[in-house]
């Protein structure tokens, strides 16, 4: 009788041939074909090493860099639950990006839906592997782009935040996050660059000015309004409570902002560098903007305006950093600086919208301001890409923008409203957000 022993081995020996019989017909397999959006990956090794430090950096923008500069301005209350919008935008946009979020954005679809959103083909990232590439960067391996292009999609909505802070429920920042991602920023992110209409009229963004910074300013602005001021806007003291805090945020942000524009060239090239150059220069001119104009009104030049200054240069440069020259990079951040003052000090308290953070008066403003002003700088001996820029194109793609990030914004507020709520009760407010949405407080 043979023994279970020797009948196992038997069958294992015999598995093993039937997998060397099959090896043959599994190598003659033909290659999975590739998505309407691919290419064969073409490494481009400089490359890969430059955009993978990038995409670390601009991760850096999120966590810990808004989450201290946004969490210094509010008050001391709502500390933990401002930082909390930061994390909770960087775990929900990671989890959709792979769900849908980059097939929509990046997905390329026959029809005239292409010119607006993309297509269903890459969900879950079907059909993503180790030697495929996006069409738009054949020299990084499409994986690379996923997490890199991810980075920009984290940071959107949680600019959003700086509107709402201190008023809104925990439940519907979640919701809205999850909504707002799919209903507004991966369409816009689609239109610019992934073959929507946009890009086909020749509006320039190199970085995000109308997909992140317009975007995120014109839904931070129709937040503001739909929510309505927080209690005791214009008679209680809602100074921030550590701009220490602030001020780490801003050196943070200021240096992940180098992946940013400078990883936008998607590569390690000429264009990565004039890029980083711009983004030194451009806020420096900002912060000397800004100040200027608010040492004269209000006698003392301030930290915050100083910092605030900065990241309006920044935010301003970020459509233009690789198609400008370093002049052109100057006089944007120079004109930025002023704009931006009078959109988060004037013009919200003109028309009487608490727009907590400043994300409308900072990120729309300075962003409209940069992107317009990159139809008129774009210099084509910087970038050829630049030849046929105009100021005409730049404004029908802002107002695009501009158009579907307000309407789908306050489309997803309605939803939320409906289904979780929007604000949270005045007891609970005036308790401070850490501890009524949280359970949590500093001591």
């Amino acid at each position: 009788m043979t023994s279970p022993t020797i009948s196992k081995a038997a069958a294992f020996c015999c598995g093993l041939f039937a997998v060397a019989l099959a090896a043959p017909a599994l190598a003659a397999a033909p290659t999975p074909a590739l998505l309407a959006h691919q290419v064969p990956l073409a490494l481009d090794g400089p490359g890969t090493a430059w955009i993978l430090t990038s995409t670390a950096l601009v991760l850096m923008m999120t966590l810990p860099g808004l989450a201290l500069f946004y969490g210094g301005m509010v008050r001391k209350k709502n500390l933990i639950a401002t930082i909390a919008h930061s994390t909770a935008a960087m775990a929900i946009v990671t989890v959709l990006w792979f769900i849908a979020g980059y097939t929509l954005s990046f997905g390329t679809s026959d029809g005239p839906a292409n010119g607006f959103i993309g297509s269903l083909q890459a969900l879950f990232l079907n059909g993503v592997g180790v030697k495929t590439a996006h069409a738009l960067t054949p020299g990084l391996p499409e994986f690379l782009w996923i997490g890199y292009q991810l980075t920009f999609a984290i940071i959107t909505p949680a600019l959003i935040a700086g509107a709402f802070a201190e008023r809104i429920k925990f439940s519907a920042s979640v919701l809205f996050f999850t909504l707002w991602h799919l209903i507004v920023y991966a369409p816009i992110c689609h239109q610019v660059w992934g073959g929507g209409w946009m890009g086909e009229l020749g509006v320039l963004d190199f970085a995000g000015g109308a997909v992140v910074h317009v975007n995120a300013g014109v839904a931070g602005l129709v937040c503001a309004i739909v929510l309505g001021p927080r209690h005791g806007w214009g008679r209680d003291n809602m100074a921030p409570h550590n701009l220490a805090f602030t001020a780490i945020g801003t050196g943070l942000l200021f240096v992940g902002w180098m992946g940013f524009n400078g990883g936008s060239a998607a590569g390690a090239n000429e264009i990565a560098a004039v890029a980083v150059f711009n983004t030194l220069l451009a806020p420096a001119a900002a912060a000397v903007g800004w100040i200027a104009v608010e040492w004269t009104l209000k006698k003392k030049p301030t930290l915050l305006g100083l910092l605030t200054g900065v990241v309006a240069g920044l935010v301003a440069i970020t459509p233009a950093a690789g198609f400008v020259d370093p002049t052109g990079a100057f006089l944007i951040g120079l004109i930025s600086g002023p704009i931006a003052y009078v959109g988060a000090v004037w013009l919200k308290h003109r028309l009487k919208y608490d727009d907590s953070l400043d994300a409308f008066g900072v990120h729309g403003v300075a962003g409209i301001a940069g992107a317009l002003l990159t139809g008129v700088f774009a210099n084509a001996a910087v970038n050829p890409l630049a030849e046929g820029a105009t100021l005409w194109k730049q404004a029908v793609g802002l107002g695009g923008a501009m158009v579907w990030s307000a309407v789908g914004t306050f489309v997803v507020l309605m939803i939320c409203k409906y289904m979780v709520g929007l604000r949270v009760q005045t007891e609970a407010e005036i308790e401070g957000l850490d501890f009524s949405q949280h359970g949590e407080a500093l001591h």
